[in-house]
């Protein structure tokens, strides 16, 4: 009998098991991280042409928090490397999202909820990682050193100028290889420790975002509560940040810490995945005032693909964005800053970055505009500012 009591049990599990392997990792992604239905695009010879010999990149994709093998085209999800050569991408920052709050207000959020917690237990990550948010950048880091090495060479984590000049030398050959970066969203994964920012460092962060969806130890997020700048912690943060080598990401920080990040640093800043407040009057995007100011300081802005950012995220709609940006802000700050695989619906996914391409051909942007936008801003960054060794 209780053999017989034993075994069903370990059936029960086993079943237990495979559907948190296999079914609600899935159906969860399914309807997350969404692409519109919609027809082929049709690409001209000379936009395809146009787009296939330039460098492409991406300021932001989430895609490292899903059950995905990321070196095997999905049906899931917006970016995988498979789609990323399709795109012709050369360079992709990677993002860690370690906590966020339910609903994702943009309006405002309290701290007291974390969807990311049921997400990691559902997707079978390791126990450790339920109950650290550090932990849940490290763990991304490794899934991303992970799918870099079976990759077949297609994809590189790059952490310092060297490697993306290596990267770099062989695309001018003719490789295809992908530089990966990697960055956080949000640095409550530090978990109030300083210190911890060198062990970021240590694995492989090069982008940090300070806010999310919620205030934390270092600052206001402009959908928090406060509308506060930094705190004592965060204004150290930054310091000890850009000492090591790392990018700041204001994406999602209130303007209050916006202003006082661009006094305490020398050191331009990204908006890795937003919008221009003048394009598209959201909660999601900062004023035009700011964004020219981190213009001005030598910053990137991304502009984002989802309806938050662009209001119409269209082909169109996203270009329309776009040359509001270059207008702006002027076409030396204007990068693409997607939010792939970031909970949000998009109208097309990276293996269809060309369309962006067809519609800035389409609207008289000049060769030179569509260049620098769609990668070589963001890869003149990296080679700058990263780390030389």
């Amino acid at each position: 009998m209780i053999k017989i009591i034993s075994a069903g049990v370990v059936f029960l599990l086993l079943i237990v098991w495979w559907v948190l392997e296999f079914i609600v990792p899935a159906q969860v992604e399914l309807s997350q991280n969404i692409i519109t239905l919609h027809e082929p695009y049709t690409i001209s010879p000379a936009a395809q042409a146009l787009h296939d010999r330039i460098l492409v990149a991406d300021l932001h994709t989430d895609s490292l928090l899903w059950k995905r093998d990321l070196n095997k085209h999905d049906n899931r999800g917006h970016v995988d490397v498979p789609r990323l050569l399709a795109g012709n991408v050369a360079l992709q920052m990677f993002t860690a999202v370690t906590k966020s709050p339910d609903g994702q207000n943009y309006e405002s959020n309290t701290s007291d909820s974390d969807i990311i917690t049921y997400l990691a237990m559902v997707q079978l990550w390791p126990v450790n990682t339920w109950f650290s948010l550090l932990e849940r950048v490290l763990y991304q880091a490794d899934k991303l050193e992970q799918f870099a090495n079976e990759s077949n060479n297609d994809l590189v984590f790059v952490k310092n100028q060297q490697d993306l000049t290596a990267v770099l030398a062989l695309r001018a050959k003719g490789s295809s290889q992908i530089a990966a970066l990697y960055g956080i969203e949000g640095a409550h994964s530090l978990e109030g420790k300083l210190d911890n920012v060198q062990i970021l460092f240590d694995a492989g962060v090069r982008m940090i975002g300070i806010t999310h969806f919620f205030d934390n130890e270092l600052a206001g997020s402009l959908h928090g509560i406060s509308g506060a700048g930094l705190t004592e912690f965060g204004r150290k943060v930054v310091l000890k940040a850009v000492e090591l080598g790392m990018i700041v990401d204001i994406a999602h920080a209130s303007p209050a810490a916006v202003e006082e990040i661009l006094m305490l640093s020398d050191k331009p800043v990204i908006l890795s995945h937003g919008g221009m407040q003048g394009a598209c009057d959201t909660p999601r995007n900062l004023s035009d005032e700011l964004m020219k100011k981190v213009a001005a300081h030598g910053g990137l802005v991304g502009i984002g693909f989802w309806d938050g950012a662009v209001c119409d995220p269209s082909p169109v709609g996203v270009v329309k964005s776009i040359r509001y940006a270059i207008d702006t802000l002027g076409v030396d700050a204007v990068a693409l800053g997607s939010d792939y695989d970031g909970t949000v619906e998009v109208t097309f996914d990276t293996a269809e970055l060309a369309v962006l391409t067809q519609v800035m051909l389409e609207q008289d942007f000049s060769e030179d505009e569509i260049t620098k936008v769609m990668g070589a801003n963001t890869v003149a960054f990296f080679s700058r500012y990263l780390p030389a060794h």
